[in-house]
């Protein structure tokens, strides 16, 4: 065994062996938290409706925006040579977005259900996922900056209604148990979001280069001309023809390389719309009205 083998095999079980650790730990604190008459973490909250899905809404709102904020400038110095700091630029744009949506979201949980927030927040994040799935080869740092801001802006519509609508109807001693879970729901969201991500993106990836690598044969008349084209250019460079020809080979596998990892964000993309999207409906039917104002309720 190699020593590059070794060190995957040891990396493997060790993933594998604290998986194990956490799965047992957690099926013991689950039901231990749910039988103490005042338990670290109460569980039971979860079992509320109105409780359990501002949980599942702040977890994709997590998954969301971490995973996000991780894969754009990733996307960003891998695909497009960006530097950290072009790279963190382009994200900047976002989080003014959100700085000045934060206090308007505030206000408008005062006259307008906090569910129909939600279910508006999460539709304007799937509409920017989804515009992100139209990323080009050589998207522009404007195309970058407003998808990101298009996603922030969906943002405070869901982080202010979800905290108003889990602690509605709860007693008062329960706010801080509500308090702690909604933050273990987005910084869980997050940790699950960013693997899921990262492993999708992996696999999808090695997907669409296996795809697209069975155009590059011989017998293909556009990979031919493709090839002959690179040739020529690497040789009026001042190459030797057997170097153009090799050079040629190099720059069409770093092509489909950056092809099938452009590709593979994009599907990525595609997940997190579909995902808001499907958050819209379970907003406007599993959350209930709450009183608004006293002595006034909208419905």
């Amino acid at each position: 065994m190699s020593e590059g083998q070794r060190e995957d095999w040891f990396q493997s079980n060790f993933i594998v062996t604290f998986a194990a650790i956490a799965a047992a730990a957690f099926a013991v604190f689950v039901p231990w938290e749910l039988t103490r008459a005042e338990p670290i973490v109460d569980l039971r909250l979860l079992l509320r409706r109105q409780f359990s899905v501002a949980f599942l809404m702040m977890m994709i709102v997590g998954a969301t925006m971490f995973s996000s904020t991780q894969l754009l400038p990733q996307l960003l110095q891998e695909n497009f040579s960006y530097t950290a700091a072009l790279s963190g630029l382009a994200l900047m744009p976002g989080g003014l977005a959100m700085l000045v949506m934060m206090p308007l979201a505030a206000q408008m949980t005062n006259f307008v259900q906090p569910k129909y927030l939600m279910a508006f927040g999460m539709l304007i994040v799937a509409v920017a996922m989804w515009h992100l799935t139209s990323l080009p080869p050589d998207a522009s740092f404007g195309f970058i900056a407003w998808a990101r801001v298009y996603q922030m802006i969906g943002m405070p519509l869901l982080f202010v209604p979800i905290t108003t609508l889990s602690y509605a109807d709860l007693p008062a001693e329960k706010t801080n148990q509500a308090s702690s879970l909604i933050n273990v729901a987005r910084n869980l969201g997050g940790s699950i979001g960013v693997s899921m991500a990262i492993t999708v993106l992996a696999q999808r990836e090695q997907f669409h280069q296996v795809r697209l690598t069975e155009h590059l044969v011989p017998s293909s008349p556009l990979y031919q001309e493709t090839l002959r084209e690179a040739a020529a250019h690497f040789a009026s460079a001042g190459a030797t023809q057997v170097d153009a020809q090799r050079r040629a080979f190099g720059w069409l596998g770093q092509l489909v390389q950056s092809q099938s990892a452009i590709l593979s964000y994009i599907d990525v993309f595609w997940m997190f719309a579909i995902v808001a999207a499907l958050m819209v409906p379970v907003a406007l039917l599993l959350l209930r009205a709450i009183e608004l104002r006293p002595g006034r309720v909208v419905h």
